[in-house]
């Protein structure tokens, strides 16, 4: 028997996606070159944030999925750890408190502390930072394990999907037929017509130092390294723990395409922007590093939708850095666009065909 969708892509984003349409009745089959979370999700810190993104529909997606992870994480390790976000220059000390102060009115728990107060939250933050804010509603999970929850009962097949016409797909193991197609690709997803580029990220582990860092503690200069559409390396100190105790030090962006190479000068920068946060990780061994890729839209929104060029065909791709904590409204709304649902959120910003993504 044929299912009614097919989903390409096992990472978190599919995962999300196949889990909304199983719950609503839905026969699903999900094909990955791979297997689940074999790619991006398996490359980040496994983040669910709303701290780096200001009043929009952006925002609106996280603070719907936030509401549901706790529900759907399962055994992934969901911990709502908290951010602390913190400008370490005097000019970044008032740009920092105004993003607050406008997510504060569009409904986040964003609370402006003193210098003293970030120290009493993390005692080995350096203490010449100058402004710090509070987002008790960031949380982290495990990736791996919470892609694998989301595909609970659903069949997963391993294939190479090279062509779809939105009713069928065909795969290196032959045609399946189906009524529906989701491209969930992530930063491969520009096979299936749609302006989604790699940006390629690299993080640091240590060995483990348990207890030392109890938040997601980030530079205020993250949120606009997020923003920027600059495709030369860019770095911004993001800090934080995993219940292991190991430190995952980012963040980079840069886009060279699907380039693999880890470069050393991304290390260093990495490194140098850790210990300007926390000044006792000079002290603290690297254990390894590694990689992925970000699937980049130019104005930096997911694609959420169907393709008005192939009917039958839905894109849930173009979340960059921000696909785990974006997944299960991602997966939500589109479960309810493709069944003809009231959607959680105005699904208009995320339309395949908007003016900022020519397709």
């Amino acid at each position: 028997m044929n299912p009614d969708v097919v989903v390409v892509g096992a990472g978190i984003i599919g995962a999300a996606c196949a889990q909304a349409l199983r719950a609503r009745g839905l026969d699903v089959l999900v094909l990955d070159r791979h297997g689940p979370a074999s790619g991006t999700s398996a490359s980040g810190e496994g983040n669910v944030l709303v701290s780096d993104k200001g009043p929009g529909p952006e925002l609106d997606l996280a603070r719907a999925s936030r509401e549901l992870w706790p529900q759907l994480a399962g055994d992934a390790e969901w911990e709502e750890k908290g951010g602390l976000v913190v400008a370490t220059t005097g000019d970044a000390a008032e740009p920092l408190t105004a993003f607050a102060d406008g997510q504060r009115a569009a409904g986040v728990d964003a609370r402006a502390i003193t210098v003293d107060e970030a120290l009493s939250l993390e005692p080995h933050l350096n203490p010449d930072i100058t402004a710090a804010v509070h987002y008790p509603q960031d949380a982290q999970l495990n990736p791996v394990k919470a892609t694998r929850n989301l595909l609970r009962g659903i069949p997963v097949r391993r294939a190479e999907v090279s062509t779809t016409d939105g009713r069928s797909v065909t795969t290196d193991d032959g045609v399946v037929s189906c009524g529906a197609v989701v491209n969930a690709t992530g930063p491969w997803a520009g096979r299936f017509g749609v302006n989604v580029l790699p940006r390629r990220g690299v993080v640091l582990v240590t060995t483990p130092i348990p207890g030392a860092i109890r938040h997601k503690v980030y530079d205020a200069d993250y949120v606009g390294a997020v923003a920027s559409g600059d495709a030369d390396l860019q770095t911004s100190g993001v800090v934080e723990s995993t219940k292991a105790g190991t430190v995952l030090i980012g963040s980079s962006r840069q886009r060279k395409g699907f380039d693999e190479k880890i470069e050393s000068k991304v290390l260093k920068a990495l490194a140098r922007r850790a210990i300007a946060l926390f000044p006792m990780l000079a002290g603290v061994p690297v254990m390894r590093a590694y990689g992925g890729f970000r699937p980049y839209a130019p104005d930096h929104l997911p694609i959420i939708g169907e393709d008005p060029r192939t009917p039958g065909l839905w894109h849930a791709t173009g979340h960059e850095g921000a696909g785990v904590g974006l997944a299960p409204a991602t997966g939500l709304l589109l479960a309810q666009l493709l069944t003809g649902e009231t959607p959680l959120v105005d699904p208009h910003p995320f339309r395949v065909d908007r003016q900022e993504v020519p397709v």
